[in-house]
């Protein structure tokens, strides 16, 4: 459910910032395509992790959100970044915000 490295970023990070359109998460993730963001989400989907919530409006507007289960998975994620802060050294000026914030620094 976690292969890769961008389904759990994006988990982070509609952990923390919450409810998200597409532009906005394009902007909370580093260095990936539109494309891989697409299917990451498409993917995050169909395992039940986030939620997409589409408004009949013009112009349309769809937002993301973390289900029930893609909250449950977040301590999981906290604790390997945990175990990954005592065995690797992060460079933390290109490490996204939601890895600075992570448990494992405390």
């Amino acid at each position: 459910m976690f292969g890769g490295k961008w389904k759990s970023r994006v988990v982070c990070v509609l952990n923390e910032k919450g409810t998200l359109r597409y532009s906005s998460i394009r902007k909370e993730m580093t260095n990936i395509t539109d494309a891989v963001l697409a299917t990451t989400l498409k993917e995050l989907i169909a395992d039940d992790m986030i939620q997409r919530q589409q408004y009949d409006e013009i112009p349309p507007r769809v937002e993301y959100s973390l289900t029930e289960k893609g909250k449950s998975v977040v301590p999981i994620l906290q604790n390997i970044c945990q175990w990954a802060g005592a065995y690797h050294t992060v460079d933390n000026e290109h490490a996204m915000t939601q890895c600075q914030t992570c448990d494992y620094n405390n």
